[in-house]
């Protein structure tokens, strides 16, 4: 693609500056990979509400090893040991939240999960990993059989590796109990609800759980976008109601956002924070809104990439962009894994209230419509033949998306690699900085973790907030009202960012 036929808004730069690191994105995202391993090697429960313990000296000593390891394998450049110093850094400051210091924990020592999919599947197998027992419900036997069956495929597998023995499976697996019945959960200290994303069932859920939980049970809510508050209302304590967002596989991914509700209690939320040490998990507090802080970050970046395919970017070039600025893999790519049908569920939901002067860009529903939702169907925005886990480029989306774009009308234009990470990354910093000052997150290096530990953003860039303050706040404006001179609906300047940026400050000033 030649940069130079490639039209611009006015104040944006050329696509041969900019961000991107002139190394391979596959050496990029395995170096991200490994220093995030090292720096986050023996931190598990550092700085957390152990830190008294007697092991916590020890915890220390190897969370500072793996931080001197970690800079060591970065080399001299300050940039990269800059942003992974403050990764470090970053993830143990996530501790420090208002109900921990006025409240402890409540007990935790049974736990009960509601829902056998992949979700519940894998929380279950991170309760019975860190040794607390887990009475699965399910809604028949039949569910109740396949749910225990994902569980123990995840230890049947570490046993054909030889990273478990079957002594070990077993000792997991006898901690783990079935019921299909609410009144099993009866005497837990913690239920997490884990079924499908639709309000309704949860809210019936919740009905069945407010009617069986003893007085001070915790009950959770699994939900990656849904009002937690109205869950809450519908109990008869909505003090012992928060959110515990998982990340998939639940077992595996370490982040573990904490969602305090308007009429959670401090103790609640110390539970969830407890609950998180115990599992080796960093947690991130967050308020409640659509999509908690990740999600609802995730949903801006990602319209902004759709806006790009409406215009005449492919969802590969926009893929290849993101993954050259370190991500180990795209938006579109990322999509095929989860599934289509996820987002697809989610943009149905929310329809109703759509601001009727955004774009709406119909490209990924289009392909839903065919039963393309990924790896899972074989096809999404890529090809799987054969069950392949690695996709190939489209020709029939390619053709589908050239259909559409007629449709709608426009002049499809070239997107070079400079400008696709520049919206990309523009559209993420200024809608975490409305995050940011809606009091959804407490503080920016809070949002750099989720980010971190959620959704695959290279520690060699220390986060989004942390990536920003790298570059300046002013350029990160001046592109977002570059790009609101041709699409104002869209890209409206995060009031928060236009007054650091004016002020000469950075996010880093509103680290506490």
């Amino acid at each position: 693609m030649n940069p130079a036929l490639t039209p611009r808004p006015q104040g944006s730069v050329a696509c041969d500056g900019g961000p991107a690191m002139k190394k391979p994105a596959t050496e990029m995202a395995k170096e991200t990979q490994a220093m995030t391993a090292q720096a986050s090697a023996g931190t598990r429960h550092a700085d957390g509400p152990a830190a008294g313990d007697p092991q916590s000296t020890s915890l220390d000593a190897q969370a500072n090893a793996a931080l001197d390891a970690a800079l060591r394998e970065a080399g001299p450049d300050p940039v990269t040991r800059a942003a992974i110093e403050h990764a470090f850094h970053a993830e143990r400051r996530t501790w420090r939240i208002p109900e921990l210091e006025q409240a402890r924990p409540r007990r935790l020592e049974r736990v009960g999960v509601v829902g056998g999919g992949t979700m519940g599947a894998g929380i279950a197998v991170a309760l019975l990993d860190a040794g607390l027992p887990v009475v699965m419900v399910e809604q028949d036997e039949a569910a109740l059989a396949r749910g225990r069956a994902r569980v123990d495929q995840v230890y049947a597998r570490l046993v054909g590796k030889g990273r478990m023995s079957e002594d070990e499976r077993a000792a997991r697996m006898n901690r783990w109990q079935g019921a299909t019945t609410y009144d099993a959960l009866g005497e837990a200290d913690l239920i997490i609800e884990a079924v499908f994303e639709d309000m309704d069932v949860k809210l019936a859920v919740f009905a069945e759980l407010d009617r069986v939980a003893r007085p001070g049970a915790v009950l959770a809510t699994n939900t990656s976008y849904l009002d937690i508050n109205r869950i809450a209302r519908a109990t008869r304590g909505p003090a012992d109601v928060l959110g515990l967002h998982f990340f998939s596989p639940a077992n595996i991914m370490k982040l573990l956002e904490v969602v305090a509700g308007q009429s959670t209690a401090p103790d609640t939320v110390a539970t969830g924070f407890e609950l998180a040490r115990r599992l080796g998990k960093t947690p991130v507090r967050a308020g409640v809104c659509d999509g908690f802080i990740g999600n609802r970050i995730l949903a801006v970046h990602r319209q902004a990439a759709d806006l790009m395919m409406q215009d005449g970017a492919s969802p590969y070039e926009i893929d290849a962009a993101v993954r050259a600025f370190g991500y180990p893999m795209g938006p579109y790519q990322m999509a095929d894994l989860a599934g289509g049908d996820i987002g697809w569920a989610t943009r149905k939901r929310r329809a109703a209230t759509r601001d009727p002067a955004l774009r709406y860009v119909r490209i990924p529903d289009l392909l839903c419509e065919r039963g393309w939702f990924g790896q899972k169907s074989g096809r999404g925005f890529y090809l799987y033949p054969d069950g392949a886990r690695q996709g190939e480029p489209d020709p029939e989306v390619l053709g589908l998306i050239d259909e559409e774009r007629r449709r709608a009308g426009g002049s499809p234009r070239a997107f070079c690699q400079d400008e696709i990470q520049r919206r990309y990354l523009a559209a993420m910093i200024n809608e975490a900085a409305n995050v940011l000052r809606e009091g959804i997150a407490l503080r920016p290096s809070d949002i750099d973790v989720v980010f971190l530990y959620g959704y695959g953003f290279p520690r060699l860039r220390g986060g989004p907030m942390h990536y920003a303050d790298s570059v300046g706040l002013e350029r990160v404006l001046a592109d977002v009202r570059a790009y609101a001179a041709e699409d104002p609906a869209f890209w409206k300047p995060s009031p928060l960012l236009a007054e650091l940026a004016a002020s000469g400050r950075g996010f880093a000033s509103l680290n506490r």
